[in-house]
């Protein structure tokens, strides 16, 4: 059995964070494991506002203890790391245990959230974990915030902001245009290997319910690696998942729904 691990926060809802990294990792046919940063809650009171509790450093410590000297991972993601110490601690077990199979999604604000949660920290984790990363996913926010660009709104701004993002390390630079990119009336997104650029594109889904999509799509790409697909094979097949669980998205109430990672299989099981 393959064995793969995330090291993210917990989504209380269920649709992001390491639930949804977990759930694809099953898709995938792969051991899920799970090191826990921060818990996110959402108040029901208040229009699902959000809160965050991070977890301490020794508890951290603790599980990557558990996961990376105790187990080991054919491949790891991170996402929201909520604390300086979860970003050393990450850098720390990713370097000492040798995964080259390290995809970075540096989730910098929960969905419907507005600013960077804590600019310093996005800081940061850009200089620890981008040199350690085979892979790095940001969306157009967090793209922006990597490289420093001011508005990214076209493809050659996607570009421009790759250039930048794998110049600070990242051996390769996904980029999540998506449903966002202005003018397009397909999903499109960019990969870039350091010498040459790639569009991706698929079909636009249209809804509103993708909680949890960029959480997924990076996990897919952490498990295709971990499968031993090349980078380009694994964001590929990603780009097909994430577009089968958007496809099945749905509400988990008024304010928020997430994708359906397991909807690739719907017509197979229970029909």
């Amino acid at each position: 059995m393959i064995k793969i691990a995330t090291i993210a926060g917990s989504d209380a809802s269920g649709g992001a964070g390491l639930e949804a990294d977990l759930k694809t990792f099953e898709e995938y046919g792969l051991y899920g494991m799970a090191a826990v940063t921060l818990v996110a809650a959402m108040d029901p009171d208040h229009t699902w506002a959000h809160q965050v509790f991070p977890l301490g450093e020794e508890v951290l410590r603790a599980q990557l203890e558990t996961i990376f000297k105790g187990v080991g991972a054919a491949a790891a993601k991170s996402g929201m790391l909520g604390s300086f110490y979860a970003v050393e601690l990450t850098g720390e077990y990713i370097r000492r245990q040798g995964i080259t199979n390290y995809v970075l999604d540096p989730v910098m604000v929960c969905k419907g959230a507005g600013e960077a949660l804590n600019p310093e920290l996005n800081a940061a984790a850009a200089e620890t974990l981008l040199p350690l990363a085979e892979v790095a996913t940001p969306n157009l926010f967090e793209a922006e915030r990597l490289s420093g660009l001011r508005e990214i709104n076209s493809i050659e701004g996607m570009r421009e902001a790759a250039r930048i993002i794998h110049q600070r390390g990242a051996r390769h630079v996904f980029i999540k245009g998506g449903a966002k990119l202005p003018g397009q009336s397909r999903a499109v997104d960019l990969l870039f290997d350091g010498k040459d650029f790639e569009l991706i594109e698929g079909e636009l889904i249209d809804t509103r319910w993708n909680h949890g999509a960029g959480c997924t799509t990076s996990a897919a790409i952490a498990a295709g690696l971990a499968r031993g697909l090349s980078v380009r094979e694994a964001v590929l097949l990603a780009k097909r998942f994430i577009g089968r669980s958007l496809a099945g998205s749905f509400a988990l109430n008024q304010w928020v729904g997430p994708g359906n990672p397991s909807h690739w299989r719907a017509d197979r099981l229970f029909s």
